[in-house]
C-alpha cells in the first residue's frame, strides 16, 4: 500500500510541477501539509520527494522546505531521452507520433568478440534484436540489441515491435533496475544509411548501454545509433559532500 501511496504523490506532484501549478523557484508544500492532503505517512512523503529530486525537479533545502527547479525544455529538439523508460514511455512523454520496424530477430550464441564487446559470456544464448524507431514519419534511430535469451524467453517479433521491457517485466517478472550508459559521436556506416533517414548527415549520436536487473545480472547490451537532431540527453547531477 505505501508503495502505491509514494508513487501516486510522486506523479501527482511531478505533473503539477510541469503544469506550472508549482512555478519554478517556488516551494512545495510542506511534508506536513504533504502528509495530511495524501492521508499517509511522512516516509511515504520523504520518499516521493526523493524521487523528484534525484529527477531534477526540485531540491530540498535544509531549515527552508523543498524548492522547485524544474523548467519546460525549450530546445528545438523533438525527442529526449533520460532515465530508465521503455521506448513507449519516452514517446509518450515527448508527445510525438513513432512506431517500430524490426529488421533482425534471431537467437545466436555468443562468441568471443561479442563477448568482449557486450559482457555476455562466451557460449551464452542471446536473442539478436535490431529495431528502427520512426519518429513522426522519420526513420531516426537503429537499436541493435542483445539480450540473454533467458531473460527474452516466449518474446515474439511481434511482441518486440510493441516493447520488450513490457513483455519482461510483465511475463518474465524481470525487474528492469540499472543501465550504464556511454554516449559518443560517430561516423554513419553505409548500413545506417540505408536503414535511417539521414540525407546528407554523416554522423550519428551513439548510445551504448549495459542493463541489469535487479539481481544485478546483465540483461540487455544495446547499441542505440541516433540521428543528431532526433537526440537530446538530459541528466540530473548531484554533487555529495
Amino acid at each position: 500500500m505505501a508503495r502505491v501511496a509514494y508513487d501516486g504523490i510522486y506523479r501527482d506532484l511531478k505533473k503539477q510541477i510541469e503544469d506550472g501549478v508549482y512555478a519554478y523557484q517556488s516551494f512545495l508544500p510542506s511534508q506536513s501539509r504533504l502528509v495530511d492532503r495524501y492521508g499517509c505517512a511522512h516516509n511515504t512523503v520523504r520518499k516521493a520527494l526523493a524521487q523528484l529530486a534525484s529527477q531534477g525537479y526540485c531540491q530540498p533545502i535544509h531549515g527552508k522546505g523543498v524548492r522547485v527547479i524544474w523548467r519546460p525544455r525549450n530546445a528545438p529538439v523533438p525527442f529526449v531521452m533520460g532515465g530508465l523508460e521503455p521506448f513507449a514511455e519516452t514517446v509518450a512523454r515527448n508527445g510525438i507520433d513513432a512506431h517500430t520496424i524490426v529488421t533482425t530477430f534471431e537467437t545466436i550464441v555468443c562468441d568471443a568478440a561479442l563477448s568482449a564487446q557486450t559482457g555476455f559470456p562466451e557460449g551464452m544464448e542471446l536473442l539478436h534484436a535490431d529495431r528502427v524507431r520512426v519518429l513522426d514519419g522519420t526513420a531516426a534511430i537503429l537499436d541493435r540489441s542483445y539480450f540473454s535469451a533467458e531473460a527474452v524467453r516466449g518474446l515474439t517479433r511481434e511482441q518486440a515491435e510493441q516493447s520488450i521491457y513490457t513483455y519482461v517485466e510483465e511475463n518474465r517478472g524481470l525487474k528492469v533496475a540499472t543501465s550504464k550508459r556511454m554516449i559518443t559521436v560517430e561516423p554513419a556506416t553505409d548500413e545506417d544509411h540505408a536503414l535511417l533517414d539521414l540525407g546528407d548527415i554523416d554522423y550519428l549520436a551513439i548510445v551504448t548501454s549495459r542493463n541489469f536487473d535487479g539481481s544485478a545480472i546483465p540483461f540487455e547490451y544495446t547499441q542505440s545509433r541516433r540521428h543528431p537532431g532526433y537526440f537530446c540527453f538530459q541528466d540530473t547531477a548531484i554533487r555529495k559532500h
